[in-house]
């Protein structure tokens, strides 16, 4: 499923992946949310690698140094659960219900 923010494409799977090569995430799934702003807005739940979360700002600033500036993450969620079906493959429905929970 494509991300379509301030008119740009974002494939989820793109932003996962620069996201796992730091070193405090062990996973990430990306989802659109809609925003008033940007149409979508580039949103990620990141499961750490250790109980302390790595910071919001250094880990969009980290995406930004592999990917264009529109490809980050506006948001970024920290939680436990992989939102991943136990054949591996990412629950992006399941992500999306748990950000709008967390943004509303």
């Amino acid at each position: 499923v494509c991300i379509n923010t301030a008119g740009e494409k974002v494939y989820p799977e793109e932003v996962e992946e620069a996201l796992k090569t730091h070193a405090d995430v062990d996973d990430a799934l990306v989802v659109g949310i809609e925003d008033e702003k940007w149409g979508q807005a580039v949103t990620a739940i990141v499961r750490p690698t250790s109980n302390t979360a790595p910071d919001e700002a250094e880990l969009r600033k980290f995406v930004r140094g592999i990917l264009a500036g529109y490809k980050a993450p506006k948001r970024i969620f920290f939680n436990e659960v992989a939102f991943r079906a136990p054949n591996g493959k990412a629950d992006y429905k399941g992500a999306k219900k748990f950000v709008e929970s967390q943004s509303a």
